[in-house]
This record gives C-alpha cells, sequence and structure tokens, in this order.
C-alpha cells in the first residue's frame, strides 16, 4: 500500500512529524517498508511563462525564450526542448538555482552564460532535470491556470512524502488513504474527517437490468447509468499526481476516477461501456469452456470455479478481478454503467493465480471489503465523473440478495491481560474499541463487540486482545523474564548435528546447495522411479509442480547451472526433505494418503578427483571417490556396500550402503541414459544417504595402549571371479581365532590376461595383510601359524579359495 502524507493527513493531521506518523503507524501494527520524499531537494525554481519563442540565430535545435517570472522584466532564456512554445506554464531554474545532483551525484547549479553566442539567464526544466520521473520528452508543461513566479515545489506539492505501508492479509481494512487515516486517528487520538457522500439527482429514468444468479458469489450488486460523457477529458492533475504517489499512472480520465476511489477508500469499481452491452447483465458462476478477453490482452477460459458478469451474448468481466476488453471504455463511449459490488472472499481468492497474475481489486476483494457502502461510493464515483467528463445521471439499482453476517465475538478482559502480560482494565479496552469505532458492550468482565462491516478479520478472541494491544501500546508493553526455566538441550554423545555433517561434507571439498522441494514430474518418474509423486495443487510454476522423493535431480540441475558457466570442477551437497507417500502416516483427513518426510543427505561429484596440481596426472572422479566419501562420512561406523539397482544410476556402477543390517542409502555412477540426455561430458557419481543413519555415531570407548607389539602376516588366496571382496573378508572375520585377529585388508588384486600357472582364466588373486595380537603376552610363531590356518581353512570353506603357490 503506497500513498502521500499530505493526501492522509487531509483526513487526519495528527500533531506529529512524518517519521513521528511512521513510527505510530509501524508500532501500531502497519508497518512502514519505505519512505521517501516526492521530490529531491532543489531551490529557485518558480513558475515561468513563455511570452517570446523565437530561432537561435546560431543553431538549428535552440530557440531563444522570452521567460515572464514574475520579476518585471522578461528572462532571456536558450531552451533545445522541442515542445517549448508561446502560452506554456514551465519550471523555470533562476540563475543560482541548484537542482538534483547528476549521475556522477553532484548538484548542477545554474549559472549566468551563453549558449552559441546568446546568453542565456536561466534553465527551462523537464520532469527528468528536477527528478520527478524519467520522462525527458520536453518540457514539464504546468496548469495554464498556476500563478507565474510561485515557488514550483509550492505548486507541485512536492515537500511532501510517500509511505509504503507492508500489510499483513488481516488488514484489508488499511488498503486505502481513508484506512490508514482511520487507524492513525485511533492510535493518535487526532480527529478523523468523516467523508460525506452527497447524492447526485437523477437526471432521466434510465437503468440497466441486472440478475444475480450467484448470492454465494456476490452478495452486493449497485450500479448507475451515467450517458453523455466525454471520455476524451483530460484527468485534474491534482489527481494524476495523487495517483502517481500511489504508484498508478494515469490512463484515461474514467480509469484514473475508478483508480482513484479505489485508494482513498479502498472500493474496487469497474465502468463499462453501456452501448457495448448485449441485453442485461447476469451475475454468476461461469460455464467450462466460455472464453473472456481482459482488459490486459490476456484470453482466458473460465470454468464452474471462476465467477464473471455476462450480458445476453458473452462474458463481459471476471467478477472481482478484471474487466473485459469487450466493454471496456474508449475515446468513442458515450454511456456508460458504473458498478460496485461485493464479492465473496471465498469467491475470490485463488482465482487470479489460476490465469498467473494479479489485479489492486482482487487483492481487495479476497480480505474483503466493506458492502455497506456500495451505493455511497457510487455517489462518489458519479460526482467525480460529472465534474470532470460532465454527464447525466441515472438512478441508483442496489441489490443485495446476501450480506455476510457480524457476529459479535466476545473478549475476557483477565484473559487480555493475561495474555498481553500486564495488568488492564475493562475502562482501558473500553476505550481503545471506542477509539477504533468498535461497537462494545462490558459485562462483569466480558466485553462483546459487533464487528464493523468492514473488519473480516474479527472472528476470535485473540483478535480483540490483539486490537486492545496495538491502542494500548506494543512499546508501552513491560519487559518481563520468563517464568520457566531455560534449560538446554544437550545433544548426546551418540548423535551429531546436522551442522557437523555439514561441515564434515566441506572439509571433504563439497559445497552445500538450497534447492527447492518442488520440482519436474520427468525427475520423479525417471531419476527416483516414483511413478505416483506427491502433486501440488497450486505450484509455482509448471516445471515445479511434484514433491520430490529424492534428491539427486536438484543435483543434477545444479549441476548443470555450473557447467553452462564453464565450472571444471564440481563437487555439491544438499541437506533436505524428502516427501514419499506412505498410509502409516497418520493424517487429520481420512481420504488423503499421509506423507512420509525423512530427512536426507545427498552429494555428487564431476571433474577431476583432485584440483590441478603438479604432482600426479589428474584423472576423472569415479566411483570410489565417491564411496570414499561416504565411508569418511560415516566413520567412525563402517558400512558395506553391496551390488544395487537405482533408477538414476549406472546398473553395474552401483552399490546400496548398508549399516547394521539395513540399507540406508545408494551411491553410484549416473546412468549411461541420463547422462546422455543431461548433456554430461562425463558420468557424475553421486550418494543419498538418509540423515538419521548420518547423524548416529558410536561413542568411543577406551581402550589401553597395547603392551604387546602386534604380528603381521600376508596371505594371497586365489578365488573365481565371482567372489566378491567383501565375502573374503566376512569368511576372515568368522573364523575362530579367539580375539587374536585385530585387523585384516585387502592391499593387491591380481587378474592375469590368461590363464597362468596355478591359476584358472576365471580366477583372481586376493592379497591381504593380516594383523594379530593379543593383550595378555607377545604372541609365538606357533600362534599366529595357528590363527593363520584357521583364517584359511575358513575361507576356503566359505568362498572356495586357496592359497595361492
Amino acid at each position: 500500500m503506497q500513498f502521500p502524507e499530505s493526501w492522509l493527513r487531509e483526513f487526519c493531521d495528527p500533531r506529529l512529524s512524518t517519521k513521528e506518523i511512521a513510527d505510530t503507524l509501524t508500532m501500531g501494527g502497519l508497518e512502514v517498508e519505505d519512505l521517501r520524499p516526492v521530490a529531491p531537494p532543489f531551490d529557485k525554481v518558480v513558475v515561468g511563462e513563455i511570452k517570446e519563442c523565437v530561432q537561435h540565430p546560431n543553431a538549428d535545435r535552440l530557440r531563444v525564450c522570452q521567460v515572464d517570472v514574475g520579476q518585471g522584466a522578461l528572462l532571456n532564456i536558450v531552451c533545445g526542448a522541442p515542445n517549448a512554445r508561446v502560452g506554456i506554464k514551465v519550471p523555470t531554474a533562476l540563475v543560482g538555482a541548484v537542482l538534483p545532483p547528476d549521475e556522477e551525484g553532484k548538484p548542477f547549479e545554474i549559472k549566468l552564460g551563453k549558449l552559441r553566442g546568446v546568453e542565456s539567464q536561466g534553465m527551462l526544466c523537464s520532469a527528468r532535470e528536477l527528478k520527478l520521473s524519467e520522462d525527458h520528452a520536453g518540457l514539464l508543461e504546468l496548469d495554464a491556470s498556476t500563478p507565474i513566479g510561485r515557488n514550483v515545489r509550492d505548486v507541485l506539492r512536492l515537500d511532501d512524502h510517500v509511505f509504503t505501508l507492508k500489510l499483513t492479509p488481516n488488514l484489508a481494512h488499511a488498503l486505502s488513504v481513508y484506512g490508514v487515516a482511520r487507524e492513525l486517528s485511533a492510535l493518535t487520538g487526532a480527529p478523523l474527517k468523516e467523508p460525506k457522500f452527497e447524492p447526485v439527482q437523477p437526471k432521466h429514468d434510465a437503468k440497466l437490468k441486472v440478475k444475480i444468479s450467484a448470492p454465494d458469489l456476490c452478495g452486493r450488486f449497485s450500479g448507475r447509468v451515467v450517458r453523455n460523457v466525454n471520455t476524451k477529458a483530460k484527468t485534474p492533475q491534482w489527481m494524476v499526481d495523487r495517483l502517481a504517489r500511489c504508484g498508478q499512472r494515469s490512463v484515461t480520465a474514467l480509469v484514473d476516477i475508478s483508480n482513484y476511489v479505489m485508494f482513498e477508500f479502498g472500493r474496487p469499481s469497474h465502468i463499462f461501456d453501456l452501448d457495448k452491452i448485449h441485453g442485461a447483465l447476469d451475475v454468476r458462476w461461469g460455464k467450462p469452456g466460455e472464453q473472456l478477453k481482459l482488459l490486459n490482452g490476456t484470453t482466458i477460459t473460465v470454468d464452474d470455479k471462476v465467477g464473471v458478469i455476462a450480458d445476453d451474448r458473452e462474458v463481459e468481466s471476471l467478477a472481482g478481478i478484471m474487466g473485459g476488453d469487450a466493454t471496456a471504455v474508449s475515446d468513442d463511449t458515450k454511456n456508460v454503467y458504473v458498478e460496485a459490488a461485493f464479492w465473496w472472499p471465498e469467491a475470490v481468492q485463488g482465482r487470479s493465480r489460476r490465469y498467473n497474475f494479479s489485479t489492486d481489486a482482487g487483492h481487495r476483494f479476497e480480505r474483503g471489503v466493506d458492502p455497506s457502502l456500495t451505493v455511497e461510493h457510487i455517489e462518489h464515483i458519479t460526482r467525480l465523473i460529472i465534474d470532470i467528463c460532465g454527464g447525466e445521471a441515472g438512478p441508483m439499482d442496489d441489490q443485495a440478495p446476501k450480506l455476510p453476517e457480524r457476529k459479535p465475538v466476545q473478549m475476557r478482559v483477565a484473559r487480555a491481560a493475561k495474555v498481553i502480560g500486564m495488568p488492564i482494565t475493562e475502562a482501558q479496552c473500553m476505550d481503545a474499541f471506542a477509539r477504533l469505532k468498535l461497537p462494545a458492550k462490558s459485562s462483569g468482565g466480558v466485553i462483546t463487540v459487533t464487528p464493523p462491516p468492514y473488519r473480516f478479520d474479527m472472528t476470535i478472541e485473540e483478535d480483540l486482545i490483539e486490537e486492545v494491544t496495538r491502542i494500548v501500546g506494543y512499546n508501552n508493553l513491560p519487559t518481563t523474564p520468563p517464568l520457566a526455566p531455560i534449560t538446554a538441550r544437550v545433544r548426546p554423545e551418540s548423535q551429531r548435528s546436522r551442522f557437523a555433517v555439514r561441515r564434515h561434507l566441506a572439509a571433504l571439498g563439497y559445497f552445500e546447495t538450497i534447492n527447492f522441494s518442488f520440482v519436474e514430474e520427468s525427475w520423479e518418474k525417471e531419476l527416483a522411479g516414483n511413478p505416483n509423486p506427491v502433486q501440488l495443487l497450486n505450484p509455482i510454476a509448471s516445471q515445479m509442480s511434484v514433491m520430490r522423493s529424492s534428491l539427486v535431480g536438484s543435483l543434477l540441475q545444479v549441476l548443470r547451472f555450473n557447467l553452462d558457466r564453464k565450472a571444471e570442477r564440481v563437487r555439491v551437497f544438499e541437506i533436505g526433505r524428502v516427501f514419499l507417500r506412505d498410509t502409516s502416516v497418520a493424517t487429520t483427513d481420512t481420504t488423503v494418503h499421509g506423507i512420509h518426510q525423512p530427512m536426507r543427505v545427498a552429494g555428487l561429484a564431476w571433474g577431476n578427483a583432485d584440483d590441478a596440481q603438479w604432482g600426479r596426472r589428474a584423472t576423472p572422479v569415479d566411483f570410489y571417490d565417491a564411496k570414499g566419501d561416504v565411508e569418511a562420512l560415516l566413520a567412525p561406523r563402517k558400512a558395506e556396500f553391496k551390488p544395487a539397482q537405482h533408477p538414476a544410476m549406472h546398473p553395474g556402477r552401483c552399490a546400496g550402503v548398508w549399516l547394521d543390517g539395513r540399507q540406508v542409502g545408494t551411491v553410484g555412477e549416473l546412468h549411461p541414459r541420463w547422462r546422455q540426455q543431461w548433456e554430461f561430458a562425463q558420468a557424475p557419481v553421486v550418494f543419498e544417504l538418509e540423515l538419521d543413519a548420518v547423524t548416529k555415531r558410536d561413542v568411543p570407548a577406551f581402550e589401553p595402549v597395547p603392551r604387546f607389539q602386534p604380528a603381521q602376516r600376508d596371505i594371497a588366496v586365489i578365488v573365481k571371479d565371482g567372489v566378491t571382496h567383501d565375502a573374503v573378508l566376512a569368511a576372515i572375520n568368522a573364523a575362530p581365532t579367539d580375539g587374536l585377529l585385530r585387523d585384516a585388508f585387502l592391499f593387491d588384486v591380481y587378474k592375469p590376461k590368461q590363464a597362468v600357472a596355478g591359476m584358472a582364466a576365471d580366477e583372481k588373486s586376493f592379497a591381504l595383510r593380516l594383523t594379530l595380537a593379543s593383550n595378555d603376552a607377545t604372541l609365538t610363531d606357533e600362534q599366529i601359524e595357528a590363527c593363520v590356518q584357521a583364517i584359511v581353512r575358513e575361507v576356503a570353506s566359505r568362498t572356495g579359495a586357496r592359497l595361492r603357490g
């Protein structure tokens, strides 16, 4: 909501400075988001009238003007503006005037000088030179009735400020200058100037027949015919200026009048070209397939969930949102129909977003507009039309089939004191409601308030408590320490924080990304294998229509974004929530399936395994790099990696990550199909894990420093190609070694290209190092040999391995 201070003070003028008014509104719940002057400072700029204008003798594009600025003698001013002509009144900067700074921030001082040999005693100004607008097409022409010699700042009321309010949805009653003034009056106690709407006497009896077929769409519809209007009439400058300071440019006189009343009293209205209406108007719900070309040039298709105003032939307007092009007023319009209605907020809410646009009218109607003043506001609009455009008004037509019922709301004074946190009396509450002009009655510590028709936000006791608090003043509330003890939540040692996970991944070289939780539907079907993702009822964009069940698609999009900007090496991760259908999750609506929303952590690596460096040749990142990062992230817990299938990953280069006998994630290389579709030069490797599994960690247990030196033995076993490393290690760890085996790891794999002595073509050799130790004594050769033989026998029994000769 944007408006000028001068307009606000016409309704309520407290003895406060501009800054104090802004602070008062903010502390009263109407946050002033921005406060700026309407024009930068400048001086010695007055109204001048061009009395003579001749061609410059030495320049084709310059003219020499004789300008009267009320000093008796005419000023000789050289001007290059194309609209400089005799008789117009323009801002004239006198010698010594200081104009607003230029683009480099330097003030521009007007001096006596010569242009192409002709003396210039000042400067005729455009709106851009005074920093009033960006218009630099010519001089700023002032109204012909403006007195010569007056200060331009006074004439254009430039010593004014523009307020911009950031209003919450419950403050619809403040979406007008008068509404803000009403709040300011209540907050300061300054008198409020109540508007008077004098009825316009009808000059003819013409009426337009209107039928309200949908009372659940339109609760009240008022209108009147105005004949013989001059639509080419010029909008008065005072109205143009006020609209501009509300952020609305001038269009035509009729459109400006409608917008003016909307900003003034919060009443959206519409003016039809009466002669373009076919028959009568019908206020109804739309019919599937009906089309309407709107004033913004867009053609939309309506259905039975959208309200319309239609005539006997076609739809003419989108109810409460925007008029149609077919009945729009133009320069040829002679007769108009002025309409003001009350549209039920529920009937307007969300309709604009269906068609990807919004309007000031829809913004107000979906929050609630006063239904009691439609006739009075039409009288006001009619008066402005007649004063500016002429015309003859007809009788008022007012239909109110269904008005909102204003149910009384009760507030307990004791409850209000408890919520506010300070003692408050019944008299203070009644005074607050009186200042807000809310009808209230008190009885036995309970106050009953009947909300006025312009307050749609008062439905429960807390709404009334909020109003009392605003009037009492948030800055007057006492500072009270909390009564309950504050106890720090100590995280158990067996669990690390999400922040710690982020730091760990950052230490591994990954950069965090944050992405939307709603993604393209094709990602879910192709990358997550989810044929039935959770659909969004009202997506912000067509490519964000479903909730993600995997983080992989989001990371691929980030990779694509970086590669498009010539990134050579990308490592990114995300910690976020996914959304899975789960009927076991309880919901309040039994017709809706439950949604399980676990947290996941996912990472992606692309490019070289290391940054460019001199020590070794660059190698592309591969599955084992990502697997190593996953192991480091889960450490000290040790995960198992088993072959797995994932729709986004290469079928032969994908592994499931298992902890405590349960799969907690997947790591692998992107599937060639998706690599080709996303146009990646090489395959990225990705991993995705359950966050709960990552944050869980084993509590370190104390072990004394070993007193006896361990022993190490290397063995090489020959196994079939199908035998995995995990299977061999599992057999080693299962061997009966009486607790002497401390570690076993693979340090070499040998696979001959063809059969050799002692090895068939379908066999390979694993070289493993065994670490043996005892806490009680140094191991003897016999103990070591017995452990090694037990391990060899167990490996042979489980995997069919044999020692390599």
